[in-house]
């Protein structure tokens, strides 16, 4: 049986989110203009310059503050706060000294301060609102199932896994952020907000078959139930994330740098939403139940 091997499931689960807990704790986030405000231009030569150079012509510049770096083969990618139309100007004449720009690749963002503050405190709301509508809705959902759990404990199970699905991604992307400058910005949180509506869906469709089984199943036994369960939905499951993370590849392969990162959001969430559906949330189930029985015997 799949569910008694949960222990060990809990124990690579368990492992996973540590691990991406502390990537978050010793690298943060690399958050994008779109939440921290400021201006971020993005530049691409046909023969390019090292760092340093960049660095030492924009020092001429006598900026307040800012950072380069490199941004694929050829490009560079600098953070400063908002700048004039000017001082924008000013910094492309600074770097096409260095070597011969590609004027179609050049890309400029600005955000003030103030903006970024309000797209920060939507994203929670938003986070926030989207959690409980889905708690909401997945007892509802089982609302006529009573025993041997109540409706609200699925809700509860599905929401643990949501977790372990956008916790492990983000700890992987606080990684990505510190050695290859991968940025938290709206379509990131957009392909996160996806996570959670993929990820429920999955654990819904095997709870869903849970009622199934306990309103025609000929055992009683709950586990074994359970079990029934996952592996009845365990091929639907799989072959869906399957197709979708094959057509997610060829975006990411495919795609260009704009997609790159919403791409890989998606796949891991979707791979590790699939996994926590089938091997974590049910179990989550279980192990409440005998907890719960224990504790009343």
């Amino acid at each position: 049986m799949l569910i008694k091997q949960r222990k060990k499931l809990y124990i690579f689960s368990a492992t996973l989110v540590v691990g991406a807990i502390l990537c978050l704790a010793i690298f943060g986030l690399n958050l994008g203009i779109d939440f921290t405000g400021g201006a971020l231009l993005s530049v691409e030569y046909k023969t390019p310059p090292t760092v340093d150079q960049v660095r030492g012509a924009l020092n001429e510049l006598k900026l307040s503050s800012f950072t380069a770096q490199k941004s694929g083969q050829n490009g560079f990618l600098i953070r400063t706060q908002d700048i004039s139309e000017e001082n924008h100007q000013n910094i492309i004449q600074a770097l096409s000294v260095l070597g011969e720009l590609k004027p179609d690749q050049e890309k400029f963002e600005s955000i003030g301060p103030s903006i970024g503050q309000e797209l920060k405190d939507k994203t929670r709301v938003v986070v926030i609102l989207s959690l409980l509508c889905i708690l909401v809705y997945v007892a509802f959902a089982f609302r006529k199932i009573s025993k041997p759990v109540q409706s609200y404990v699925y809700g509860i199970a599905g929401l643990l896994a949501l977790c372990h699905d956008v916790l492990i991604p983000l700890g992987i992307f606080a990684v990505l952020g510190h050695y290859f400058s991968a940025e938290i910005n709206i379509p990131l949180i957009t392909a996160f907000l996806t996570v959670f509506g993929y990820s429920i869906n999955d654990s819904v469709v095997v709870f869903d078959r849970v009622r199934e089984n306990l309103l025609t199943s000929k055992t009683t036994d709950f586990e074994t139930i359970l079990d029934q369960s996952i592996k009845q939905s365990a091929t639907r499951s799989l072959n869906t994330a399957l197709t979708t993370i094959i057509a997610l590849f060829c975006i990411l392969i495919l795609g260009g740098e704009t997609l790159h990162w919403f791409a890989l959001a998606l796949i891991l969430g979707i791979g590790f939403g699939t996994y926590s559906s089938l091997f974590l949330a049910t179990p989550l189930v279980l192990t409440y139940e005998k907890f719960r029985k224990k504790k009343r015997d």
